[in-house]
């Protein structure tokens, strides 16, 4: 799980009257799980390490602390909401993490402790 700072508005139809028009931030923790058939030398699906140098290069490096409406495409264009990036973080994450033996089964992104979305990507 890691943590993701980022900020975002949403059209004033989805606003009540005291939010802020400038936007508000979300502290999102994701959950990605792959599956697949473990590697008979390693034991692994996918290599860990690996696992997180692209979730960092594809989600957070171009997340994290950033305006999504303004700054991360496609919320230029998208109402960011956590159903939408979690739907954008399995796009940008599902060609990256098919190798032979994995594929991405889930990505889950919470934007509290008890309020997530969890995207199966076509499923």
């Amino acid at each position: 799980m890691r943590q993701c700072g980022a900020a975002g508005s949403r059209e004033s139809r989805y606003l009540r009257e005291d939010s802020n028009p400038g936007g508000h931030g979300h502290n999102y923790v994701l959950e990605v799980t792959l599956e697949g058939e473990p590697d008979p030398v390693s034991g692994m699906v996918f290599d860990l390490k690996l696992l997180k140098d692209v979730i960092r290069r594809e989600v957070i490096d171009p997340f994290d602390h950033r305006f999504l409406n303004h700054e991360v495409p496609p919320f230029d264009r998208v109402v960011p909401t956590t159903e939408n990036v979690a739907r954008e973080i399995w796009r940008r994450l599902e060609p990256r993490l098919g190798e032979n033996r994995s594929r991405l089964h889930s990505v889950r992104l919470y934007e509290t402790d008890d309020l997530y979305v969890e995207c199966f990507g076509d499923r």
